[in-house]
């Protein structure tokens, strides 16, 4: 059944040349007979439109379409999936090329065509997109001029009249994401400064170490030549749409972990939990001169939540990746991941079980010693970690910034080791 599913490939990129780099490389590989390209052009989105571009065999077609409630998930699932699947149905569609709006993120789309089930498209049995189609390779392409800069700010999306004002996403969120999801990237340097071009090299050795890397001058330069090459080298172990797993290792693909160009990988690991608290004035230590920062921590307010924390440039995210072992009943435990038992079982404590804190951030711009010190003092004390272990009724009763309870914005008055407040996106 995998053969027969019609392969995809994502085109990503930020507005301007990166966008502008999508728009090419469509073009280039729309010119092979049986591929089909097709791009929801979502500039009018607050007005409830959405236009749908299809080019085929040298034909282009656009569709206006008109959403009620206009936004990105709309588009998705009320015209490109479904669209997807009726692509599929077609002898003369050999392949999918979807030149994302700077608006989609290829990781939600990845994820939608996944899981997402389609309903209502005749003659097919309700269920994801994934049944007719498969994603073969994500693409990005990165503007080597500018693409740093947004990957370390604090800029929203909004701000800069690309979504809705609703729309909370940073520019930093959306360059970190688009770069480290992708198979392959492809890298417009005409323009850039050596340094600039050096250090993008460098974050994106680290936050993609998997995905070859293909350098043009601009997009008016590219080639269908480049493509091929570049395409030719995704390697088989590439992600191709997967989902990630917040309980894997978060250094998958070897990269680098020498520093170069001040660029550097910093790993936090410990079994000690954090002060709820302590933490939240200290993570603005992570949102200044930072590229990414991801991993699981250990609150002790939560004992039995595995907390996600998952920041890009300015903005922040923290959120619940499921239960520790430790709290699991047996009938849970069974659906674990065999490697995830495996690797618990290597760091179990007598009394805490798995329960950990281990983080991966993406340094640019920042003091490592800083960033380690700051965090170091968000971890409970000796008399605290008594109290986690024997007064669990009393820690309960901690003030905790990263509970249901927690408003946006944050209070940015409160004294902190880690300098100024910055804008935090706390997603519960």
């Amino acid at each position: 059944m995998a053969s027969q599913r019609k392969p995809v490939l994502v085109l990503a990129g930020l507005p301007g040349r990166a966008a502008d780099g999508v728009e090419q490389a469509a073009r280039l590989l729309g010119a092979e007979p049986g591929t089909v390209v097709v791009r929801h052009d979502l500039s009018e989105l607050r007005e409830g439109v959405v236009r749908r571009t299809v080019r085929l065999d040298g034909r282009e077609t656009v569709t206006v379409l008109e959403l009620a409630h206009g936004c990105v998930s709309c588009t998705l699932r009320a015209d490109l999936l479904p669209y997807l699947c009726q692509l599929a149905e077609r002898d003369s569609v050999r392949r999918i090329v979807l030149a994302l709006d700077p608006a989609f993120e290829a990781e939600a789309v990845c994820q939608a065509v996944n899981d997402v089930v389609v309903t209502g498209v005749l003659g097919r049995v309700d269920g994801p997109a994934a049944r007719s189609v498969r994603i073969d390779t994500v693409l990005t392409c990165v503007d080597a001029r500018d693409w740093l800069a947004d990957a370390t700010g604090d800029e929203t999306l909004a701000e800069r009249g690309h979504v809705t004002a609703e729309d909370e996403r940073t520019v930093a969120q959306l360059a970190v994401g688009q770069a480290e999801f992708a198979d392959a990237l492809l890298v417009f340097d005409s323009g850039a400064d050596l340094l600039d071009r050096e250090r993008t090299t460098a974050v994106l050795a680290r936050l993609s170490p998997r995905a070859p890397i293909s350098w043009v001058a601009d997009p008016a330069t590219l080639d269908v030549d480049d493509l091929t090459w570049l395409l030719r080298r995704v390697p088989d172990g590439a992600r191709r749409g997967a989902a990630f797993d917040p309980h894997a290792p978060l250094l998958a693909g070897a990269p680098p972990l020498e520093p170069d160009c001040g660029v550097a990988l910093l790993e936090f690991a410990t079994d000690r939990p954090f002060h709820p608290d302590r933490l939240h004035s200290a993570i603005d230590v992570l949102l200044e001169g930072v590229v990414s920062a991801r991993g699981r921590a250990w609150l002790a307010t939560q004992p039995d939540e595995v907390v996600w924390l998952e920041s890009a440039g300015g903005g922040l995210r923290v959120g619940g990746a499921g239960k520790w072992l430790a709290v699991m009943t047996s009938r849970e435990l069974d659906e674990v991941d065999p490697e995830r038992r495996v690797l618990a079982s290597l760091r179990w404590h007598e009394h805490f079980g798995d329960r950990h804190t281990s983080l991966v951030i993406l340094v640019a711009d920042a003091d490592a010693d800083e960033i380690r010190n700051a965090l170091h003092w968000a971890l409970v004390d000796e008399d605290e970690l008594r109290q986690v272990r024997f007064a669990p009724e009393r820690v309960a009763l901690w003030v905790d910034p990263f509970g249901d309870q927690h408003e946006e914005p944050c209070d940015t008055t409160r004294s902190t080791p880690a300098g100024d407040g910055k804008t935090r996106n706390n997603e519960r």
